[in-house]
């Protein structure tokens, strides 16, 4: 197992909460040489700590306005057809196997609640194996970004 630092996770936790920053603002705010900086988020990046630089969007710009949750059951057998058919869907983003009293949870957007209806009734409910699903709809998110401490 490769071994990471304080200057690591100083470096993840900085990354994460502007991914955008350039180099030298980082440099400046971390107290870290450039060239040391670039190096070590390049081996980061290798080492595959940092999996991918990405953007958040703001969904309800683009018309996303209601944000759910879908727990769901299925039928164990058809567990890989369901996790394929489900990662077809535009408007699932997240599918997670779980514990507890559902076997996997989904996360999904959509412009409306008359959308969400139609996405859980007539696409997700009608998947094969699917035995049941509930819906959390979400009415507020608050999100901490993470501090990564060794």
């Amino acid at each position: 197992m490769t071994k990471f630092d304080d200057i690591d996770m100083k470096i993840l936790s900085a990354m994460n909460n502007d991914a955008s920053i350039s180099i030298p603002k980082l440099s400046k705010k971390l107290n870290i040489n450039t060239s040391v900086l670039y190096s070590r988020i390049k081996r980061l990046s290798e080492k595959k700590l940092i999996k991918k630089f990405t953007i958040v969007v703001n969904d309800r710009m683009i018309g996303i306005n209601i944000k759910a949750l879908i727990g769901l059951n299925r039928d164990p057998k058809l567990r890989e057809i369901i996790y394929t058919e489900l990662l077809k869907i535009q408007e699932v983003g997240i599918v997670s196997e779980v514990t507890g009293r559902f076997d996997m949870l989904i996360t999904v957007g959509t412009r409306t609640l008359e959308e969400l209806h139609s996405l859980v009734i007539e696409r997700i409910g009608k998947i094969d194996g699917i035995q049941n699903t509930e819906t959390f709809v979400e009415m507020q998110r608050i999100e901490n970004e993470p501090q990564y401490i060794l």
